[in-house]
């Protein structure tokens, strides 16, 4: 299996600034993990959408999106999960 590239939002890389830094830290070594496995074990595939999981880490789900054809993993959202859902379209 090829490795993923991975392509962030600029508005990710903004959201990811405001949380703390060791919430930051997990966060990424997360991400950091799935170029090697895109459906790594607690990840889900949301309900109606055909290309799109969430992964929890702790308190916070990373929304990402795998195209197979294109070998590439997009971050769509990055948030609590309070409020992730509600603002992910």
């Amino acid at each position: 299996m090829a490795s993923y590239k991975i392509e962030w939002k600029q508005s990710d890389r903004k959201e990811i600034k405001k949380f703390h830094k060791k919430t930051i830290s997990r966060i990424l070594k997360t991400i950091e993990t799935l170029p090697g496995n895109p459906y790594p074990p607690g990840s889900r595939k949301l309900h109606g959408a055909e290309y799109t999981y969430r992964l929890r880490v702790g308190d916070y789900r990373i929304i990402y999106s795998v195209y197979s054809d294109i070998v590439t993993i997009e971050i769509v959202r990055i948030g609590h999960r309070k409020g992730i859902y509600r603002r992910f379209t």
